[in-house]
Protein backbone atom coordinates (compact mmCIF):
# COMPACT_ATOMS: atom_id res chain seq x y z
CA UNK A 1 0.00 0.00 0.00
CA UNK A 2 1.14 3.35 -1.11
CA UNK A 3 0.07 6.63 -0.53
CA UNK A 4 2.87 8.66 -2.19
CA UNK A 5 0.70 10.16 -5.02
CA UNK A 6 2.22 13.32 -6.26
CA UNK A 7 -0.68 14.31 -8.41
CA UNK A 8 -2.37 14.57 -5.41
CA UNK A 9 -0.55 17.80 -4.94
CA UNK A 10 -1.81 18.71 -8.01
CA UNK A 11 -5.48 17.93 -7.47
CA UNK A 12 -5.57 20.05 -4.46
CA UNK A 13 -3.73 23.01 -6.30
CA UNK A 14 -6.64 22.56 -8.67
CA UNK A 15 -9.53 22.47 -6.24
CA UNK A 16 -7.93 25.35 -4.42
CA UNK A 17 -7.83 27.43 -7.96
CA UNK A 18 -11.66 25.90 -8.74
CA UNK A 19 -12.83 27.66 -4.87
CA UNK A 20 -11.19 30.75 -5.27
CA UNK A 21 -11.16 31.75 -8.88
CA UNK A 22 -8.89 34.84 -8.53
CA UNK A 23 -5.92 33.30 -6.70
CA UNK A 24 -2.50 33.99 -8.44
CA UNK A 25 -0.04 33.73 -5.73
CA UNK A 26 -0.20 30.82 -3.36
CA UNK A 27 2.24 29.83 -0.42
CA UNK A 28 3.36 26.08 -0.77
CA UNK A 29 4.43 24.63 3.04
CA UNK A 30 6.65 21.77 2.29
CA UNK A 31 8.45 18.98 4.11
CA UNK A 32 11.14 18.79 1.65
CA UNK A 33 13.80 16.42 3.37
CA UNK A 34 10.97 13.59 3.00
CA UNK A 35 11.72 12.27 -0.31
CA UNK A 36 7.84 12.63 -1.76
CA UNK A 37 8.15 16.54 -0.90
CA UNK A 38 10.19 17.04 -3.77
CA UNK A 39 7.79 14.82 -6.41
CA UNK A 40 5.12 16.85 -5.18
CA UNK A 41 6.55 20.10 -5.19
CA UNK A 42 7.42 19.29 -9.26
CA UNK A 43 4.43 18.12 -10.12
CA UNK A 44 2.94 21.63 -8.63
CA UNK A 45 5.57 23.45 -10.34
CA UNK A 46 4.58 22.12 -13.60
CA UNK A 47 1.06 22.17 -13.11
CA UNK A 48 1.15 26.03 -11.61
CA UNK A 49 1.48 27.79 -15.58
CA UNK A 50 -1.19 26.24 -17.11
CA UNK A 51 -3.90 26.99 -13.61
CA UNK A 52 -2.15 30.77 -13.74
CA UNK A 53 -1.06 30.94 -10.29
CA UNK A 54 2.39 31.23 -9.04
CA UNK A 55 4.08 29.60 -5.80
CA UNK A 56 6.04 30.76 -3.44
CA UNK A 57 7.49 27.26 -1.77
CA UNK A 58 8.78 27.19 1.72
CA UNK A 59 10.47 24.55 3.27
CA UNK A 60 9.52 24.04 6.75
CA UNK A 61 11.96 21.69 9.20
CA UNK A 62 10.75 22.97 12.39
CA UNK A 63 8.06 25.25 14.07
CA UNK A 64 10.41 28.33 14.00
CA UNK A 65 10.09 27.95 9.77
CA UNK A 66 6.50 29.31 10.16
CA UNK A 67 7.07 32.92 10.81
CA UNK A 68 9.43 33.63 8.03
CA UNK A 69 7.36 31.56 5.73
CA UNK A 70 4.19 33.62 6.58
CA UNK A 71 6.49 36.91 6.54
CA UNK A 72 7.58 36.14 2.96
CA UNK A 73 4.21 35.18 2.47
CA UNK A 74 3.02 38.91 3.00
CA UNK A 75 5.44 40.23 1.44
CA UNK A 76 5.46 38.30 -2.22
CA UNK A 77 1.08 39.10 -1.86
CA UNK A 78 0.00 35.82 -1.86
CA UNK A 79 -4.03 35.09 -1.87
CA UNK A 80 -3.73 31.10 -1.11
CA UNK A 81 -2.39 28.28 1.30
CA UNK A 82 -1.22 24.75 0.03
CA UNK A 83 0.46 22.36 1.88
CA UNK A 84 2.45 19.11 0.60
CA UNK A 85 1.41 15.75 2.36
CA UNK A 86 3.85 14.72 5.03
CA UNK A 87 2.95 13.90 8.05
CA UNK A 88 5.57 15.88 9.86
CA UNK A 89 3.68 18.88 9.16
CA UNK A 90 0.27 18.01 11.06
CA UNK A 91 2.45 18.49 13.96
CA UNK A 92 2.37 22.23 13.09
CA UNK A 93 -1.11 22.37 11.94
CA UNK A 94 -2.03 24.66 14.77
CA UNK A 95 0.10 27.54 13.97
CA UNK A 96 -0.19 27.12 10.87
CA UNK A 97 -4.06 27.46 10.51
CA UNK A 98 -4.07 30.20 12.98
CA UNK A 99 -1.43 32.23 10.81
CA UNK A 100 -3.56 31.47 7.60
CA UNK A 101 -6.17 32.71 9.15
CA UNK A 102 -5.10 35.66 10.63
CA UNK A 103 -3.74 36.71 6.72
CA UNK A 104 -7.48 35.51 5.27
CA UNK A 105 -5.89 32.81 3.29
CA UNK A 106 -8.14 30.18 1.81
CA UNK A 107 -6.37 26.93 2.52
CA UNK A 108 -6.00 23.39 1.28
CA UNK A 109 -4.83 20.46 3.21
CA UNK A 110 -3.68 16.87 2.31
CA UNK A 111 -5.50 15.94 5.80
CA UNK A 112 -8.50 16.27 7.29
CA UNK A 113 -7.31 16.68 10.67
CA UNK A 114 -5.46 19.33 9.34
CA UNK A 115 -8.35 21.48 8.50
CA UNK A 116 -9.85 21.35 11.31
CA UNK A 117 -8.61 24.17 12.51
CA UNK A 118 -10.09 26.41 9.81
CA UNK A 119 -8.75 25.59 6.70
CA UNK A 120 -11.15 25.74 3.63
CA UNK A 121 -10.29 22.37 2.09
CA UNK A 122 -8.89 18.87 2.66
CA UNK A 123 -8.59 16.65 0.21
CA UNK A 124 -7.46 13.38 1.89
CA UNK A 125 -7.13 9.64 1.84
CA UNK A 126 -9.91 7.52 2.86
CA UNK A 127 -7.36 5.64 5.82
CA UNK A 128 -10.31 3.25 6.42
CA UNK A 129 -10.95 2.33 3.25
CA UNK A 130 -6.84 1.68 2.71
CA UNK A 131 -6.90 -0.14 5.62
CA UNK A 132 -9.83 -2.84 4.36
CA UNK A 133 -7.49 -2.57 1.43
CA UNK A 134 -4.45 -3.92 3.44
CA UNK A 135 -6.38 -6.49 5.35
CA UNK A 136 -6.76 -7.65 1.87
CA UNK A 137 -3.98 -8.22 0.70
CA UNK A 138 -2.95 -10.23 4.29
CA UNK A 139 -5.91 -12.58 3.72
CA UNK A 140 -4.15 -13.22 0.06
CA UNK A 141 -0.73 -13.77 1.48
CA UNK A 142 -2.18 -15.69 4.42
CA UNK A 143 -4.09 -17.68 1.59
CA UNK A 144 -0.50 -18.35 0.08
CA UNK A 145 0.11 -15.81 -2.39
CA UNK A 146 3.34 -14.95 -2.70
CA UNK A 147 3.86 -10.82 -1.71
CA UNK A 148 5.72 -9.77 -4.69
CA UNK A 149 3.68 -10.69 -7.18
CA UNK A 150 0.81 -8.60 -5.18
CA UNK A 151 0.90 -5.25 -7.37
CA UNK A 152 1.39 -1.82 -5.24
CA UNK A 153 -2.13 -0.10 -4.41
CA UNK A 154 -2.56 3.26 -4.19
CA UNK A 155 -5.38 4.83 -2.93
CA UNK A 156 -8.21 4.51 -4.98
CA UNK A 157 -11.17 6.38 -2.64
CA UNK A 158 -10.79 9.89 -1.24
CA UNK A 159 -12.71 12.44 0.83
CA UNK A 160 -12.81 16.48 -0.30
CA UNK A 161 -13.95 17.96 2.88
CA UNK A 162 -14.56 21.52 3.11
CA UNK A 163 -14.99 23.24 6.57
CA UNK A 164 -15.39 26.46 8.78
CA UNK A 165 -12.96 28.57 6.91
CA UNK A 166 -15.72 28.88 3.83
CA UNK A 167 -17.85 31.67 6.25
CA UNK A 168 -14.94 33.62 7.87
CA UNK A 169 -13.43 34.02 4.20
CA UNK A 170 -17.10 34.95 2.44
CA UNK A 171 -16.78 31.94 0.33
CA UNK A 172 -19.94 29.68 1.52
CA UNK A 173 -22.22 29.55 -1.76
CA UNK A 174 -23.73 27.14 -3.63
CA UNK A 175 -20.11 25.63 -4.60
CA UNK A 176 -19.16 24.87 -0.94
CA UNK A 177 -22.64 23.69 0.33
CA UNK A 178 -22.15 20.88 -2.38
CA UNK A 179 -18.41 19.90 -1.43
CA UNK A 180 -19.16 19.37 2.18
CA UNK A 181 -18.35 15.70 2.81
CA UNK A 182 -18.04 15.16 -0.46
CA UNK A 183 -16.32 11.64 -1.36
CA UNK A 184 -14.80 11.07 -4.83
CA UNK A 185 -13.52 7.45 -6.44
CA UNK A 186 -10.68 7.87 -8.85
Amino acid sequence: MSLMVPQLAVKRLELLKEAVPKISRILVLSYLSDPIAPLQVAALDKAAPSLGVTLLVRDIRSGADLAPAFDAAISEHVDGLLMTAESVLVVHSPQISDFAARLKLPAVYPYAIQAEGGGLIAYDVNIPDLHRDAALYVDKILEGANPSDLPIQQPAKLSLVNLKAANALGLRDRYFGRLNGLRINL
